[in-house]
C-alpha cells in the first residue's frame, strides 16, 4: 500500500514541474517592459504554484521519512524535460533519455 504522504510529495513535484514550464513560457516571450517581464500571468502563476508546491511538501514531510524526500524530488528531473518536449517541442537527446533512465532506475533500487 502506498503512503498518502508519498503521493502528496509526488503531487508537490508535479506542481513544481508545471510551474517551471509556466516560468519558461514567460521567459520565451518578448515583454513590453521590465515590469511586464516579472508581473505577468505566467510568472505570477508559476511562483504561485511553487508556493503551493512548498506547502504540499511541508505537509508531506510531516508524515514520511525524510530520506524519501530527495528521492521523490529527483522526479522533477524527469518531469521537466518530458513536459518541455510535450509543450515546447524540445528535443530529448540520448543523454537526457539516459539520464532519465538512470534516475528511474535509482528510484526503483531505492524503493525495492
Amino acid at each position: 500500500m502506498i503512503n498518502h504522504y508519498l503521493l502528496c510529495m509526488l503531487l508537490s513535484v508535479s506542481v513544481a514541474s508545471v510551474s517551471q514550464i509556466l516560468l519558461k513560457k514567460s521567459a520565451l516571450q518578448e515583454h513590453a517592459s521590465v515590469i511586464r517581464e516579472y508581473l505577468n500571468p505566467w510568472v505570477i502563476g508559476g511562483y504561485g504554484m511553487l508556493f503551493l508546491s512548498m506547502l504540499i511538501s511541508v505537509y508531506a514531510y510531516g508524515g514520511m521519512d525524510y530520506k524519501n524526500g530527495p528521492v521523490m524530488e529527483s522526479l522533477g528531473n524527469v518531469f521537466v524535460p518530458v513536459l518541455s518536449w510535450f509543450f515546447f517541442g524540445e528535443k530529448l537527446s540520448v543523454r537526457k533519455v539516459l539520464g532519465i533512465i538512470c534516475i528511474m532506475m535509482g528510484i526503483a533500487v531505492f524503493y525495492s
